[in-house]
Order: structure tokens, then sequence, then C-alpha cells
């Protein structure tokens, strides 16, 4: 049994790394990191298989709190689905200059 320091260490080494999950990811929810339903809070977009919504993340990253801190919180959100919708976010900027405008 791994102690809650040594789990958290390790969330801390691999989440700023870029992980090869997509084999992962498409075994799970047929691929799907995010989720829009009308009747899962009204349509809020949130990470596939939780009530979580996406933007929780951004709002505990913009004040400052790490992404460990979010998993620790929402632990029905997954590390790589936290990777991921961050690695979207970052293509969506890089391949979106028009938004940046």
């Amino acid at each position: 049994m791994h102690s809650e320091k040594s789990e958290n260490e390790i969330i801390e080494k691999i989440l700023p790394l870029r992980l090869e999950l997509k084999n992962v990811v498409t075994m799970k929810n047929n691929g799907k990191i995010i989720n829009v339903d009308a009747d899962i809070l009204g349509g809020t977009p949130v990470f596939c298989g939780t009530r979580v919504p996406i933007k929780n993340l951004f709002d505990y990253l913009e004040t400052g709190e790490t992404v460990n801190d979010f998993l620790q919180d929402f632990d029905s959100v997954q590390p790589y689905q936290a990777v991921r919708v961050l690695e979207m976010s970052k293509k969506l900027i890089e391949t979106s200059t028009s938004i940046l405008a």
C-alpha cells in the first residue's frame, strides 16, 4: 500500500510530462474526455464519467492551486483526464491564433 505522500509525489512527477495515454483514453468512455449533456449540470462541460465541470480545473489553476490539489478535491477525475484537458487547451491555443487577438 502506497502512502498518500508517495502517491502525491508520483502524481506531481507525472503531470508535467506529455503522457502517451491515447490507448487508455480510447478504452475509457470511447475516447471522450469532456462530456456535454443537457441532463448533466444543464449542459455544462464536465469531465466524462463525472459531474465535475471542466471550468473547476482552470479555476484552481487561476488561483495558484496545483493540478494535484484539484485531483485531491475531485477524486472522480482521473489524472489522465486533467492532463488531456490541459493538452487539448494548449493545442487549441497554438492552432487558433484568432482567439488571441
